[in-house]
């Protein structure tokens, strides 16, 4: 793989390389080819410079999952800087969002009756109209929108590897969203280093499920398929009642997504074992969160494919571990080993840790923001002796393998004792019953805290339980949709 270090160098390369390759489709669509990819990138650029928006610039993107919200976010970060949001936010979110990261423009899908228009104008953002053209290929589009001044933008042209190529927020556990910042260098390390680790190939099709709005959806799911030069396949979103006649239409090789969409799909399986055996996955990638051991046995056997367990996070531009492909070792709970940047152990002092201890999980390498924007305060709270500190609890084992035991500031403490939901969730979801878990902290007069768990039951997808977990086990009275409990 040739080395890139800006989103419009990536896509350029294979443009030159094999410009008739499809890059991005969609269901019933017309493929579109790198070296239209490559085109639209220019294009966009231009038309940003030509409405006063250039490098650093700060470009709000609202759209539904489609092919023109991935090739947007390419297309803008390639010569502004992009800020994909939520469509579903409301007013009030999408007035926070863009007023904090002081977006200079909007995209919105021409004809869309987004919130957002009536945010933008009230904030004095302007409004940039996105007109798909799909007969020129899936994700093909135009911008229309009233000039910022009287002349380009004096910062115009493609944005260089320093840049910001794309700016989420963190959730986290603040009550005020960090802004995270990703420079073209990170996103594009990120992008190698997942490629690198499923050992994609052009001849790789992506379905792509994910929300283009989330970190895992635009990093693993768009920019890593394209790191090589592979082909996407954008649907409107997960639907699991679509997701098998998507699978026909595509035949990926390939998709990622979170375990709450994993189950769901593997709960559809049964009745389309034919598309599953008719188009044979080499593989499946799972991210965002912990995936229970049981379900990953399933989906093995269900796609006769291995599940490759990844680790990620915003502020790494995404993946940081990985479980490696076959015939590599894989440890089911296990987040794999380091896959791009450097992993370790540390205690609260800033000590890295031996091999067996568990302590906060850190980081540091070429895809690893350089910091929050402007807050010093969690900057310094997140970087010690040059590693990014995660969060994240765990422990690595002599072979470098990762397993996360929780969030540190998750952890349960019940009188004294520290109790990790994921241990929780792995032993109920042993129960036959039991299809999905979350294990969480209720309050407790004496104990402080004290341990519960919801439950989503297999005979009885809509029913949700609430137990009480004891040491010794599961006490309590049962509550479903149907009757209170105590």
């Amino acid at each position: 793989m040739k080395k890139f270090t800006t989103l419009s160098e990536m896509i350029a390369i294979h443009a030159n390389a094999t410009p008739t390759a499809i890059a991005i489709t969609a269901p019933s669509a017309t493929p579109l080819s790198y070296l239209g990819l490559h085109q639209l990138i220019q294009k966009t650029v231009v038309s940003l410079n030509s409405f006063g928006i250039g490098r650093g610039d700060r470009v709000g993107i609202v759209m539904p999952n489609c092919p023109e919200m991935a090739t947007a976010f390419i297309a803008v970060a390639s010569g502004s800087t992009a800020a994909p949001l939520n469509m579903a936010y409301r007013a009030d979110e999408l007035e926070f969002y863009l007023a904090d990261l002081k977006a200079k423009a909007l995209v919105v899908a021409i004809g869309s009756e987004t919130p957002a228009r009536a945010v933008a104008a009230k904030l004095g953002i302007a409004i940039l109209e996105l007109t798909p053209t799909p007969e020129n290929g899936a994700g093909s589009f135009t911008l229309a929108g009233a000039s910022l001044s009287n002349s380009p933008a004096p910062n115009g042209g493609f944005a260089q590897s320093a840049d910001v190529a794309l700016i989420l927020h963190t959730s986290g556990t603040t009550s005020r969203p960090k802004i995270v910042p990703l420079s073209h260098t990170n996103v594009c390390a990120s992008a190698r280093n997942i490629s690198a680790t499923l050992n994609l190939q052009q001849s790789d099709r992506e379905l792509h499920v994910m929300p283009l709005f989330h970190i895992h959806g635009l990093i693993a799911g768009v920019l890593a398929p394209m790191a090589v030069g592979g082909q996407i396949f954008c649907t409107p979103g997960f639907n699991a009642l679509k997701f098998y006649a998507w699978m026909k239409e595509c035949k990926p090789t390939w998709y990622t997504a979170v375990p709450t969409m994993h189950q769901t799909i593997l709960s559809r399986a049964a009745g389309n074992m034919d598309i599953i055996q008719s188009n044979p996955l080499r593989f499946i990638r799972s991210s965002s969160s912990s995936m229970p051991t049981q379900v990953i046995g399933e989906l093995e056997k269900v796609f006769n494919a291995p599940l490759i367990e990844s680790y990620g996070m915003t502020e790494a531009a995404h993946q940081m571990a990985s479980n490696p492909l076959p015939p590599a070792k894989r440890i089911p709970g296990s987040v794999g080993i380091a896959a791009g940047p450097e992993v370790g152990v540390m205690d609260n002092e800033g000590n890295l840790l031996p091999s067996g201890v568990i302590g906060e999980v850190v980081i540091r390498g070429e895809n690893v923001t350089l910091g929050y924007e402007n807050n010093a305060k969690a900057n310094a709270e997140a970087f010690v002796n040059g590693w990014f500190r995660t969060g994240d609890q765990g422990s690595l084992t002599t072979d470098g393998y990762l397993t996360l035991t929780g969030r540190l500031k998750e952890i349960i403490n019940r009188g004294g004792e520290k109790i990790s939901p994921l241990e929780v969730d792995e032993v109920l979801m042993h129960h036959p019953s039991v299809m999905q878990v979350v294990t969480f902290a209720m309050p407790h007069d004496k104990l402080g805290e004290d341990v519960a768990a919801a439950v989503v039951l297999r005979v009885q997808e809509d029913d949700h339980i609430c137990w009480q977990v004891g040491q010794a086990g599961a006490t309590g009275r049962v509550a479903t949709k149907d009757s209170a409990a105590e």
